[in-house]
């Protein structure tokens, strides 16, 4: 990374942990309520989680990235893509704007653009900050090393709290063997059964990863067909259009239309206007979030934080 970085952004896939902490916090049936009956634990859980990396990572920049509804561009292409999906929880639909709203009380930007997922709204602004800042995306999903890169590290959100694996292209190739374009020729061979696109019918991670490692791109591949096992082989030209599609809805589109510039994602706490959210939420538990953080910026314009327990 180049000397003259400008600091630190944490961009954040919203959805990956208001999902994590809405079922880490409601998988013995109580879901937390204010007095009026609105649910809150998975935004309760969310500022828990945000505040656990904000100390770890000591950002100077941060940014939260929303999906915007279940209509994209991949579903567009490929009519099953997530279809498989089931309706979120009752408890946790009235918190997706809800989260947005302590988010901005917070003095954090929310970006999101219909027709596209946040996968595409994070890959877009980490191609933008990477060219002057380090980034580090926080997320649980993994379809996000494919971004990493020099300047672009990965954090994965592993079970348990303060619990992170960063990945940047040398741990990527070090523990999963793979480059970050990879990534997405391993989706377009094996599919996704999460996100509902089956890849190669019969293709699975071992043998995609073989493929890959000896051939190294799904390119690659298909130029050696003669070279690989009847079976193999069979597979492949039987699938051929569903591979080039899976991989097309495995990349994360990184030239969206959305706009968020350094300047504007430049974090200070919001601590009146948190304190007043955190209030009218019944989250009296967490003030001391608000209150015991202290910030000291270093020559780079990153901040040192100091937390005081998250529980």
């Amino acid at each position: 990374m180049s000397s003259a970085t400008t600091g630190r952004v944490m961009i954040v896939d919203g959805m990956a942990l208001l999902f994590r902490a809405f079922y880490a916090t409601s998988y013995g049936g109580y879901i937390r309520k204010t007095k009026a009956g609105l649910p809150t634990n998975a935004v309760y859980g969310f500022l828990q989680y945000f505040f656990d990396a904000v100390s770890t990572f000591e950002p100077s920049h941060v940014v939260c990235c929303w999906d915007m509804g279940k209509g994209t561009f991949r579903t567009e292409k490929y009519d099953g893509y997530k279809s498989n999906r089931i309706d979120a929880p009752l408890e946790l639909i009235p918190q997706f704007d809800l989260v947005k709203e302590v988010v901005a009380e917070l003095g954090v930007p929310n970006i999101g653009l219909v027709g596209y997922e946040a996968d595409d709204c994070i890959g877009t602004l980490a191609a933008c900050y990477g060219g002057e800042s380090e980034v580090y995306i926080l997320t649980g999903d993994h379809d996000m090393l494919q971004l990493v890169n020099d300047n672009v590290k990965v954090v994965i959100m592993k079970k348990g709290r303060s619990n992170y694996k960063v990945y940047d292209p040398a741990e990527l190739l070090e523990e999963k063997g793979l480059t970050p374009r990879q990534v997405i020729d391993l989706k377009g061979f094996m599919g996704d059964t999460s996100d509902n696109y089956p890849g190669v019918k019969g293709i699975g991670e071992k043998t995609a990863l073989k493929l890959l490692t000896e051939y190294g791109t799904v390119e690659g591949v298909i130029e050696n067909l003669h070279l690989l096992p009847k079976g193999v082989r069979s597979k492949i030209e039987a699938d051929l259009d569903m591979l080039h599609l899976s991989r097309e809805l495995a990349e994360i589109r990184c030239d969206v239309p959305v706009v968020c510039t350094l300047a504007e994602c430049l974090w200070e706490l919001q601590r009146d206007t948190a304190a007043r959210k955190f209030q009218e939420l019944e989250f009296g538990s967490l003030m001391h979030l608000i209150g015991e953080m202290g910030e000291v910026r270093d020559e780079r314009g990153i901040v040192q934080i100091e937390l005081g327990d998250l529980g």
